[in-house]
């Protein structure tokens, strides 16, 4: 499967922004309106089940005591800065599971909004997410704005597409950045590349701003696009 992306030109990392997730490429958002659905995931609940789901065990290297140690992207710093204590935290994140941990990071407010059924009320992926051990590349707010507002309007009624551009971005098992190069499948079924090393990290198109956040049960990857699966 090829991934293709919506870009939002010459993001601008703030001092506040610093942390935010990956949005698309440069190929028209036209493209969503031709994607399959994920058969794996049912759009009510589909990710409520962590029994179903396949869970690996961390990779090599876990995360260590510190968990600003495995951190990696030009906007970490900042984003610590920013948010030195308190449940939006690096040390705070790193307590909870990932979307309890998502909900309490002021750049991931739409993603927190997508998969809690906020965007669409069939779609609700909140105890799939916090229930087994994952890896997420997850969208900053500045990605999503990046998505015309037809796209996102078939977001909030179209469950199936909803539910399968979310899963695109998640992968069974925890995986830090020095393992994270490389071709990885997703909960939607599809692929994902990951190329570059250190704080030169990109998900296909999209650059990751800061990755290797730790939560209790996943390993975060912010990214300045939002990922759209081509079926």
């Amino acid at each position: 499967m090829k991934t293709s992306t919506i870009r939002r030109g010459g993001l601008a990392i703030t001092a506040a922004a610093a942390l935010a997730v990956g949005a698309c490429g440069t190929e028209e958002p036209e493209e969503m309106n031709g994607m399959g659905s994920g058969d794996e995931m049912s759009s009510s609940a589909p990710m409520s089940e962590s029994s179903d789901m396949s869970m690996t065990s961390p990779a090599n290297g876990a995360e260590d005591a510190d968990p600003m140690s495995n951190l990696v992207g030009s906007g970490c710093s900042a984003y610590a800065e920013q948010n030195p204590d308190g449940p939006a935290s690096v040390d705070g994140m790193a307590q909870e599971p990932v979307a309890t941990a998502a909900s309490s990071n002021p750049m991931l407010t739409t993603l927190t909004a997508a998969v809690s059924g906020e965007v669409n009320p069939d779609v609700n992926l909140v105890d799939t997410l916090n229930g087994g051990e994952l890896t997420v590349f997850a969208p900053v707010d500045e990605a999503f704005d990046a998505v015309d507002d037809a796209t996102m309007d078939t977001l909030g009624t179209d469950a199936d597409l909803l539910t399968n551009v979310l899963s695109h971005h998640v992968v069974e098992g925890k995986i830090n950045p020095d393992d994270i190069a490389g071709t990885h499948t997703t909960l939607a079924g599809d692929e994902i590349e990951v190329t570059g090393e250190g704080d030169d990290l990109a998900v296909g198109e999209s650059q990751v701003v800061c990755g290797g956040v730790q939560t209790a049960n996943a390993v975060v990857y912010l990214i300045d696009g939002v990922l759209m699966p081509k079926m």
